[in-house]
């Protein structure tokens, strides 16, 4: 496992030397003018590393800056990896001629014109939100005296690159709706409740017109549980935490994350539940979900997996869990993994999307 850890946090590093060795032999610079352009492309790469040893005194921007820059070079380094390997491919086998990848204006325009126009799309992507509609129905001998209305989101991240101009526009996304109830599966807080004190983030949430319901998800916990358990009490959200509540016809059951390894099995909380309502089940990572088929909980909503944020890594969150986006069916329970509203790290979304859902329950 340790092994397996050190060649994870290798390859990004052995990336950024492959991708920075290509695009000096590329430029048609001045040597110091390839240096320097190295040497920006360097402070991007350990920028993001660098927030978490300046600690809670440095100034707000300044983390922002980091953290935005950092994050969002990884993903330009993912791309611009694949496209030069692709290159160097294409010229062992004669496609290119290798003048296109050596002091080339023509090939320079080229790759910084294409890597450019694929990070707009994806933050196009990640702006223009996805509104899903899921409509279920009660079973037989659950009949709610009334359609309930829920919009569900996951996967906020709110902190040093999600801040509180777009958790308001989000908040009045989720009030056009006129929701019964707003249910969040875990990961409001992205990594520092800072952020989210400094700029008094919990009074945008407390503009939301209907209950708040969440659970925690692990990045609760990189954030430090209390600290992230007082700031949504001061939002209004109430928190379940291996605990349920019922509300009119339907009862939910908010999981602890699966980061805590002694959380309570669901079989237990379920039998502790009035199952005898429409029973929602919130847990963030959507892990064994035939655990929520078995105890024939009506609903099972979870987030976490952001399918990836970016294609090809969508591939690997498709192979590793049953659901990594979208709606199943299991036995009796249906079952919806969102993608999520916010995002970890660079705001770009390609082959992916970010969402909220509205759930209509009959």
């Amino acid at each position: 496992m340790r092994l397996f850890f050190i060649i994870f946090a290798t390859l990004p590093l052995l990336a950024h030397a492959y991708v920075s060795w290509h695009i000096y032999q590329l430029m048609p610079l001045p040597t110091w003018a390839k240096i320097l352009v190295v040497t920006l492309l360097a402070c991007c790469f350990v920028s993001f590393f660098s927030i978490f040893f300046l600690g809670q005194d440095s100034p707000l921007w300044l983390n922002t800056l980091l953290y935005d820059a950092g994050t969002s070079w990884l993903i330009v380094l993912l791309y611009a990896t694949l496209l030069f390997i692709t290159l160097d491919v294409c010229r062992a086998i004669g496609l290119v001629q290798p003048s296109v990848l050596r002091q080339s204006l023509v090939g320079t325009l080229a790759v910084v014109g294409l890597l450019s126009a694929l990070m707009c799309y994806g933050g196009w992507r990640y702006h223009n939100k996805a509104r899903v509609t899921l409509e279920l129905s009660a079973p037989a001998g659950k009949a709610l005296s009334k359609p309930v209305t829920a919009v569900m989101m996951s996967d906020l991240h709110l902190g040093y690159h999600n801040r509180r101009a777009e958790l308001g526009r989000w908040v009045d996304m989720v009030n056009a709706e006129r929701p019964d109830v707003v249910l969040i599966a875990g990961d409001i807080i992205d990594s520092s409740v800072r952020p989210l004190l400094e700029e008094d983030m919990a009074a945008e949430l407390r503009r939301v017109n209907a209950p708040i319901i969440a659970c925690l998800g692990n990045h609760e916990y990189f954030a430090t549980t209390p600290a992230a358990r007082r700031f949504m009490n001061d939002a209004g959200i109430t928190l379940l935490v291996d605990s349920c509540l019922t509300m009119g016809d339907i009862t939910i059951i908010g999981r602890d994350d699966r980061t805590n390894r002694g959380r309570v099995p669901l079989r237990r909380l379920v039998a502790n539940a009035d199952t005898s309502r429409y029973t929602i089940v919130l847990d963030h990572q959507p892990h064994d979900l035939s655990e929520a088929e078995n105890c024939h909980v009506d609903l099972q909503l979870s987030g976490h997996t952001h399918r990836g944020q970016v294609w090809p890594i969508s591939w690997i969150t498709d192979a590793m869990f049953e659901v990594s986006h979208g709606y199943k069916r299991k036995g009796d329970t249906d079952i919806y993994v969102s993608s999520g509203m916010g995002i970890w790290g660079g705001k770009i979304r390609i082959g992916t999307v970010s969402e909220y859902v509205v759930i209509k329950i009959k």
